[in-house]
């Protein structure tokens, strides 16, 4: 019985709607058109063709373009390693809005790759792409502020990232999301089974044994507290009806 509860429950969540990535700028069609012939040539292993198309759609402002060129001159695809290129075309793919060129400009930082190491600055970065909807950014912005990794840390803006995160479906998120509801955090979020019950699942249906365990366990224990509770009112009921 137990078994099928939890089969019933993750069936539901599965159907959960998940947040998805603001549209960006509008690309010029003939440049989104060299864009996918790069993708394919870079697909079938023609490095140089791609760099070649991938350049000339950067140029006119596709922001995928920009960041494939980049990646392509900062591996040395096509070409030898250009990396002071390469991050000029990068910027101009972050500052265009693609989510994971800012993603990856806040790495980069964060890691002292090609740029002065600065967390701070990283979280910048991560946060322009959390709002754009990157989910790798968001579950990194959440981490930084729940852990103070160079932000001030704060919980509340940590559950609200990895609640971001978790909408979008990241089945990480989601746990922590769970475990937020059932402990409770003062001044974030109250502490609620039922919403731990929920996020627990959706976790568990992406594969996450820990989340499936924790599910199982919150199902167990309130069927043990449900089952006592009847137990007192049967106990109550046997001697109400013993009379004096």
């Amino acid at each position: 019985m137990l078994a099928l509860l939890v089969l019933i429950l993750l069936l539901v969540l599965l159907a959960a709607p998940s947040a998805g990535a603001a549209a960006g700028p509008a690309v010029p069609a003939a440049a989104r058109v060299v864009t996918e012939q790069a993708l394919a040539a870079y697909q079938a292993g023609r490095f140089e063709q791609a760099l070649a198309g991938f350049g000339r759609a950067a140029r006119e402002g596709d922001r995928l373009a920009q960041y494939d060129y980049a990646m392509m001159l900062l591996r040395g695809e096509g070409t030898p390693v250009r990396a002071d290129e390469a991050m000029v075309w990068l910027k101009k793919a972050a500052d265009n809005d693609m989510t994971h060129a800012q993603y990856t400009w806040g790495e980069m930082y964060e890691h002292g790759d090609l740029l002065p190491r600065s967390l701070e600055q990283a979280n910048v970065w991560y946060e322009r792409a959390a709002r754009g909807g990157h989910v790798a950014a968001q579950m990194a912005l959440a981490t930084n502020y729940f852990t103070g990794r160079g932000v001030a840390r704060d919980y509340g803006k940590a559950f609200q990232w990895y609640r971001r995160a978790a909408d979008a479906g990241n089945g990480d998120a989601q746990y922590i999301v769970a475990s937020y509801y059932e402990r409770g955090e003062p001044g974030v979020v109250g502490q609620d089974a039922g919403q731990a019950r929920i996020w627990y699942a959706r976790s568990a249906a992406h594969g996450d044994p820990a989340a499936l365990a924790k599910l199982r366990s919150m199902i167990e224990q309130d069927v043990r507290e449900r089952q006592a509770r009847q137990d007192q009112l049967d106990h109550r009921g046997e001697r109400a009806g013993a009379g004096p």
